[in-house]
């Protein structure tokens, strides 16, 4: 079976395909009823066993918070598998002084290091917190990279403001990658699809993007066409999924829309299509 194709961040092969997990740990950006349903359905080894599909495809970069359950899910389908995964984590720490002890940026970091995150990209709740536009720097956001190199990880940031790359980009800040929503809906981007597009093409590093599908508002062949035709060969996208078939689904549609080919993925049937079938009419 063919392997994902692959690019790389700081130096290290990733595949360009993630793994997102908020459809594994209950944020739908739907309803928290939907919140409710996903954590109460997803186990850890059922979590394990939507990763085991796309590590036997060769998507073994994973996107998600410090999460022991997270934790637990990854080395289940590794050992299944045997495949080791690439952990991408986006901690979310106390920015200010004080605060609760355990959320503490060294304590935070040191928690992702244990667990072998292989990259730490501090989440959009730290970075849009500290993202100065008026003096066109993200402050502090270098002390926090070196504290991650410290740790043997690699640096990057997670971000729902399009100007933060471009700031990032003009400050030399110390990043590898960036995170960034994009989609045809605009779901969750700050700026309309075709100037996040124009961002992401000219960032001098490659962009991690989500919200493909846009919280399930887009139907998968039509949001993955969308994001897979219109980023660069060294960008990525990642994409939640809630059960093994729909990881083998959006694997096969990406590698097939990579192609350039049209889909040709069964269709979901409902009784309003009848009429539109081959020989309905017979």
């Amino acid at each position: 079976m063919n392997e994902f194709p692959r690019t790389a961040v700081g130096g290290v092969s990733v595949s360009r395909l993630i793994v997102g997990t908020n459809w594994f740990l209950g944020y739908s950006h739907t309803s928290a009823a939907k919140d409710r349903f996903i954590k109460d359905y997803q186990t850890a080894q059922k979590m394990a066993d939507v990763m085991e599909v796309f590590f036997s495809r060769g998507v073994d970069t994973v996107m998600g918070p410090a999460s022991e359950k997270l934790f637990e899910a990854i080395k289940i389908a590794e050992d299944r598998t045997g495949r080791g995964a690439l952990r991408v984590i986006t901690p979310g720490f106390n920015v200010l002084p004080g605060g609760e002890p355990r959320s503490q940026p060294q304590r935070v970091l040191d928690y992702c290091r244990d667990n072998h995150a292989v990259f730490c990209f501090p989440h959009q709740s730290v970075t849009d917190c500290i993202l100065d536009r008026l003096h066109r720097v993200i402050r502090g956001m270098d002390e926090y990279s070196a504290m991650i190199r410290q740790r043997g990880m690699i640096p990057g940031l997670s971000t729902h403001a399009p100007e933060a790359v471009v700031i990032a980009d003009e400050s030399g800040a110390d990043v590898e990658s960036y995170i960034q929503p994009y989609n045809s809906a605009g779901f969750l981007m700050q700026l309309e699809a075709d100037w996040v597009m124009r961002i992401i093409h000219n960032a001098r590093k490659p962009v991690m993007t989500i919200k493909p599908l846009a919280a399930g508002a887009i139907l998968p062949p039509v949001g993955l066409a969308f994001v897979w035709n219109t980023i660069r060969d060294q960008d990525m996208v990642t994409i939640g999924t809630t059960t093994p078939d729909e990881a083998k689904e959006c694997v096969d549609l990406s590698l097939t829309l990579l192609g350039r080919r049209l889909p040709a993925h069964e269709l979901q049937k409902t009784r309003s299509k009848k009429s539109v079938e081959p020989g309905a009419g017979g």
